[in-house]
């Protein structure tokens, strides 16, 4: 059974609506995707790191309660979880205030084993992060010896527009890494000053990556590939909080790849009818994510979208 690796950070969201704390849900970019594909069924691994507290408990707690393989978890004595408050605008979009107190030692752990076309999931700042990226370009490099088919979500947060020049060569090592690269419109203008997807697409990533999705908020989704430049109309709706919309809609697609039995190299050649069904899983999962205040599908969503779908997976 094939198999899906996240590599991200883990860490309680508290979040706030019209000043007062109304949740408190174990979050992450990468790991509110794969709690997502746990609930879908999936065979999901994370790599992340917790401290040795009550939030790291109750963070690997959750993993587990979801299906997620936490065999690949750093536990570190010397330091806390990290802790974010996010605070809900009027249009429920997310404003984070981050606590972190890591310890020196970061990411000891074993990789877990990786086979040919096993999905692997990177993203944000974990990624790119200087005190990390020796550890995470190791295991993304072991993940492409072994013929891993790999999705970089570029979450790229307007907090770290001033670092962009000097992760700029880490940027494109991920891109060159990558078999699926998405990004935002707001991640291409915080990366590269850039505000069309077309124009990031062939300016900053089509050489080194193929496949490229674009998100716009509730703008339209925006295809691209070296066959391909298609766009998506996305469905308005009522939201009540958007932080796990990006993170999900990756969550649809890697399940939308693995529903399908999309190799890495079925990529190059995958049909307009074939992407329509795999963003369409993006689609659903991100709607209905921003119509609650968690950060990944509930279980029932899970359960009824299987049945609905017929997914054996």
């Amino acid at each position: 059974m094939r198999k899906i690796i996240g590599i991200g950070e883990t860490i309680l969201d508290i979040i706030f609506k019209n000043e007062q704390p109304t949740a408190a849900v174990p979050g992450g970019s990468v790991f509110n995707g794969i709690v997502s594909l746990g609930r879908l069924r999936q065979n999901v691994t994370m790599i992340t790191e917790t401290g040795n507290d009550r939030v790291g408990g109750i963070i690997k707690r959750f993993m587990k309660e979801n299906g997620v393989d936490d065999s690949s978890v750093c536990v570190y004595e010397d330091g806390r979880t990290a802790i974010s408050l996010a605070y809900l605008n009027e249009r429920n979009d997310a404003e984070y205030t981050f606590y972190k107190d890591y310890p020196k030692a970061r990411l000891d752990v074993k990789w877990p084993d990786i086979q040919k076309d096993d999905i692997v999931m990177m993203g944000s700042y974990f990624v790119l992060n200087p005190v990390l990226r020796p550890k995470v370009k190791e295991f993304l490099d072991y993940a492409r010896r072994r013929e891993a088919l790999i999705y970089y979500d570029i979450n790229f947060r307007s907090t770290h527009a001033s670092e962009a020049i000097n992760l700029y060569s880490s940027i494109l090592e991920n891109f060159e890494l990558a078999d699926i690269v998405r990004g935002s419109t707001e991640d291409f203008h915080n990366m590269f000053g850039i505000d069309d997807a077309a124009q990031a697409y062939h300016q900053e990533v089509s050489f080194y990556c193929k496949q490229m999705l674009c998100t716009d908020a509730d703008g339209a989704i925006r295809l691209f590939t070296p066959t391909l430049q298609k766009d998506y109309k996305v469905q308005q709706i009522q939201t009540v909080s958007t932080i796990g919309a990006g993170d999900n809609f990756n969550a649809g697609v890697v399940f939308g790849l693995m529903a399908a039995g999309v190799k890495r190299s079925d990529l190059p050649t995958l049909s307009a009818a074939e992407w329509d069904k795999i963003v369409a899983h993006g689609t659903a999962l991100a709607t209905e994510v921003c119509q609650s205040i968690h950060n990944s599908i509930s279980k029932e969503f899970a359960a009824a979208y299987l049945t609905a779908n017929a997914t054996t997976h």
